[in-house]
C-alpha cells in the first residue's frame, strides 16, 4: 500500500509539473512534509540542496524521498512515477503542438504558461525558504543575497556558492552562532 502511495504522489506530482520540477516543489513539501508526513521539513530542505548539488536533474531527489519512504523499491517507483507520466505527456503535447501548428490558440497558450510558469517557481522558492531558512536567525539570509549578489554581478559556477555557504554555515555553528 505504502508502495502505491509513493507512486500515486509523485505520478500527481509530475502531471503538475509545468515549467520543470521547481514549479512543483510547494505541492511536493506539502504532500511529502504535510499529509503523509513521510519525512520533515528540513530533511525536505537537506534533500532539496543535495539535489541541487549532485550532477544530473536536481528532480533526482525524488528518488531519495521515495528510499526514505520504502527503500530501494520506493526510490524506484518515486523516480518512474515523477518522471514516466510527465514524459508521456510531454510527448503527446509535442505531437499535438505539431499537429494544430496554424492554429491561433498556441500563441495564447505559450503567452499564458510563461507567467505561470514564474509564479510556480517562485512559491517553490517560498516553499524552499521556509522549510530551510526559518528558525535559524539572520545567516541564512545573508548567504542568501551574497549569493544572488555574486550571480547578479559574476558568472560562476554554482557548485561554488552552495560550497561556499556550506562552509560558512559549519563556522557559525562551530562558533556557536547558529
Amino acid at each position: 500500500m505504502l508502495l502505491l502511495q509513493v507512486f500515486g504522489v509523485f505520478s500527481m506530482l509530475s502531471l503538475l509539473a509545468i515549467g520543470g520540477g521547481a514549479a512543483v516543489l510547494p505541492e511536493m513539501k506539502a504532500w511529502t512534509v504535510g499529509a503523509a508526513p513521510w519525512i520533515s521539513a528540513e530533511q525536505f530542505g537537506q534533500i532539496y540542496s543535495l539535489g541541487q548539488l549532485a550532477p544530473g536533474p536536481n528532480m533526482l531527489m525524488v528518488g531519495v524521498i521515495g528510499y526514505h519512504v520504502a527503500s530501494w523499491a520506493g526510490a524506484a517507483l518515486a523516480l518512474l512515477g515523477f518522471f514516466v507520466p510527465s514524459g508521456l505527456l510531454a510527448f503527446a503535447a509535442g505531437h499535438a503542438w505539431d499537429r494544430f501548428a496554424a492554429n491561433p490558440w498556441r500563441e495564447a497558450i505559450a503567452r499564458g504558461l510563461g507567467p505561470m510558469t514564474i509564479g510556480l517557481i517562485l512559491a517553490g522558492a517560498v516553499s524552499i525558504e521556509r522549510a530551510v531558512m526559518q528558525g535559524h536567525g539572520p545567516l541564512p539570509y545573508a548567504i542568501a543575497a551574497a549569493v544572488v549578489a555574486i550571480l547578479a554581478t559574476v558568472r560562476v559556477n554554482p557548485f561554488f556558492l552552495i560550497a561556499g555557504g556550506g562552509i560558512a554555515t559549519w563556522l557559525a555553528r562551530q562558533a556557536g552562532i547558529l
